[in-house]
């Protein structure tokens, strides 16, 4: 998968991408990413990447020229988004959705956004990760790349991992876990995940997803349509954890 990313902090971006699971997700070339600096597409002696906008108004305006330049020189690949509070919001669906396609690329504003001859001419679409305003795209970039590189195939090593976890498979929170020691503080990890009855475990873990999802995003459990009997008669037989 080829990632594309235009940024006037470019480092920013391949720093974080060169360690963890990303970096080896590059080592082992599984991805392709390329980070691009906006800035060497200027063409005065300052390198300057920003201007005052028409009509007035507070802080400065990336301009379309090197935006343009930049992303005409190397052809990224398509589509091209723009990381902005306008967009679709970034969530697992579009993340599998971005996972299942040989790549896409990411253009990070600063300032007080960009040109918007930059959205009507240059981009796809714009992607958002919630409501809320940051001094650029950079870190919302992170979360796009590192979003969707670990849902492609061999990139992590559990091939369960993104069934099971939150998002997952059943659309719910992922249960409460726990590791050892079996006692920590006074606090014991539940009975039944010491039990070795696997039948059981998976029912528990179920009912403390929902507990979980009612509690915290009920949101979920409206979108998959409510609790079916079965799983009511799951929360009867498992009250809800500590942890919700």
């Amino acid at each position: 998968m080829r990632i594309d990313v235009f940024s006037i902090f470019p480092h920013l971006v391949d720093d974080f991408c060169s360690v963890s699971l990303l970096g080896k997700a590059r080592d082992a070339q599984m991805l392709d990413l390329r980070c691009h600096d906006i800035r060497d597409h200027t063409t005065d002696v300052h390198r300057s990447v920003d201007d005052t906008p028409f009509g007035g108004g507070a802080g400065m305006l990336m301009r379309p020229e090197p935006i343009f330049a930049a992303v005409e020189a190397v052809s990224p690949p398509r589509p091209l988004f723009l990381l902005g509070p306008g967009g679709r919001r970034m969530d697992q669906a579009l993340a599998a959705e971005l996972a299942a396609g040989d790549g896409f690329s990411l253009l990070c504003g600063r300032y007080e956004g960009v040109d918007h001859r930059v959205r009507e001419h240059l981009v796809d679409a714009e992607i958002s990760i919630g409501d809320l305003v940051l001094s650029g795209g950079e870190a919302a970039a992170l979360v796009v790349i590192e979003a969707v590189v670990r849902l492609r195939e061999g990139a992590m090593g559990n091939v369960d991992s993104p069934v099971t976890e939150s998002f997952g498979a059943t659309g719910l929170l992922e249960e409460p876990q726990y590791t050892r020691p079996a006692e920590f503080r006074g606090w014991a990890v539940p009975e039944v995940l010491r039990s070795g009855d696997h039948a059981r475990i998976a029912r528990w873990r179920l009912a403390q997803s929902l507990h979980r999802s009612l509690a915290a995003r009920p949101d979920l459990i409206e979108a998959r349509g409510g609790i079916s009997q079965a799983e009511q008669r799951l929360l009867e037989e498992f009250p809800a954890s500590t942890y919700p």
